[in-house]
Order: C-alpha cells, then sequence, then structure tokens
C-alpha cells in the first residue's frame, strides 16, 4: 500500500477530514508562495512547509497546477466573502457600506504579509497565465461592480456630482496601491496607516462624510 493510501485511510483515525489536509495544504502553499515566489514554488517545497510527503501532497492534489489553482479559487473567495460579511454587517446608509468596504481590504485576517505575498506572486502570473482570469474575473467584476454602485448611491442619496465609475476606480485603484506597498516595501507601514491613506483618498471625494480618521459621525 503506498503512502498516500495509508494516509486516506487512516485519515478518520486521525481526526483529520481530507478536506481539512486539503486546507492544511493550501495555507502551506501560501506560506511557500511567500518564501519562493510562484516559478519557485513546487510540491516538494509546499510539502517540506507543511511538514508532510511530496507523495501526500501529490494524492491530494495530483499536480502543481490543481495545487496552485485551488489555492487561488481559496484566497480569492475569501477575499470575496470578507468584503461582502463586511457590508452585512454595516448599517445600510450608503456612507456606512462605503467605509466598511473600504475597511475590509485591511481586515487581519485579509491583509496578512503571507497572503499579501501570494497574491502578489498571481498577479506576476496574470499576463502570461490564464489562471487568474479563469479563477478571478467573476469576483473583480463582482467586486468592481459594488463599489460603482456604492459610489452612484453616494450621489444620488447625499448629493456628490463625481462620476461614480471614476470614484471607485481610484479607490480599488489607491487600496491595490497599498496592497502593493504593503507585500513589496523593506519597510511597509502598518494596516492603519494604509486605511488612513485610503480615508484621505475618500474624503477628496465624499467630504462631508469622510475625514482622515475614517467615517465621519454628525
Amino acid at each position: 500500500m503506498s503512502e498516500a493510501e495509508q494516509e486516506s485511510r487512516s485519515e478518520g483515525r486521525r481526526k483529520l477530514s481530507r478536506g481539512a489536509r486539503q486546507a492544511q495544504l493550501i495555507e502551506a502553499t501560501i506560506a511557500t508562495l511567500a518564501r519562493h515566489g510562484y516559478a519557485r514554488t513546487t510540491m516538494g517545497e509546499v510539502a517540506r512547509t507543511a511538514g508532510l510527503s511530496h507523495g501526500l501532497v501529490n494524492f491530494h492534489f495530483e499536480t502543481k497546477e490543481k495545487l496552485l489553482s485551488t489555492t487561488l479559487v481559496y484566497l480569492s473567495d475569501e477575499y470575496r466573502e470578507s468584503w461582502q460579511s463586511a457590508l452585512e454587517a454595516a448599517p445600510p446608509d450608503a456612507p456606512d457600506q462605503i467605509a466598511a468596504f473600504l475597511r475590509a481590504d485591511f481586515d487581519p485576517k485579509i491583509c496578512t504579509p503571507e497572503k499579501l505575498s501570494a497574491w502578489g506572486s498571481f498577479w506576476g502570473e496574470a499576463q502570461t497565465r490564464p489562471m487568474y482570469q479563469e479563477h478571478c474575473s467573476a469576483n473583480d467584476l463582482y467586486y468592481t461592480s459594488t463599489i460603482e454602485a456604492l459610489c452612484q448611491r453616494m450621489n444620488d442619496e447625499h448629493g456628490y456630482t463625481s462620476d461614480a465609475i471614476l470614484t471607485a476606480r481610484v479607490l480599488r485603484v489607491v487600496t491595490e496601491g497599498l496592497w502593493r506597498d504593503l507585500m513589496s516595501m523593506t519597510e511597509p507601514y502598518e494596516r492603519d496607516e494604509a486605511l488612513a491613506t485610503v480615508w484621505i483618498c475618500a474624503a477628496a471625494f465624499y467630504p462631508r462624510h469622510f475625514g482622515p480618521e475614517g467615517l465621519l459621525r454628525a
């Protein structure tokens, strides 16, 4: 019996489900991408990071492409669920919704050095590999349409006149730029400072509702 087969049969005894094992390997892949980048991430490196055998990684994912695709889907879905949950928990007014939407990008569960570096590895391959477009385009379009709709609501409900599509684009590009700073700078600033930068940007478009410390309250 192969090592992978032994692992499969003994999972129940060790109270570790197939899903839990795959989640462990996805976390190890994120860590490996952060340390080594996309090109140098191998099944062997992921196995070493997870403290498991190479054969076990093969058993669960078969190829590097499947492992990386699954990891990318995990990151993309986790990100979408994070900002969706933030919107659901926030008051329904447009300013509160925009504040929750922007703050979600700097949630400590999402905005970690390892995850940002993993995102950077995938972004660096987006022009040469179809993987990112295939797995993330729907979530990206949903994100964009959501922030555009919120910016339009700000105009409709509070009398602002900036172009909603262009305003949403600026907010998105600023956030993405801050993520790139946090993943690439030798001594990056803290998440709170990154978020303060977003608030300054929001205040430029919505000065009656945002200031340097975020949402203004009457």
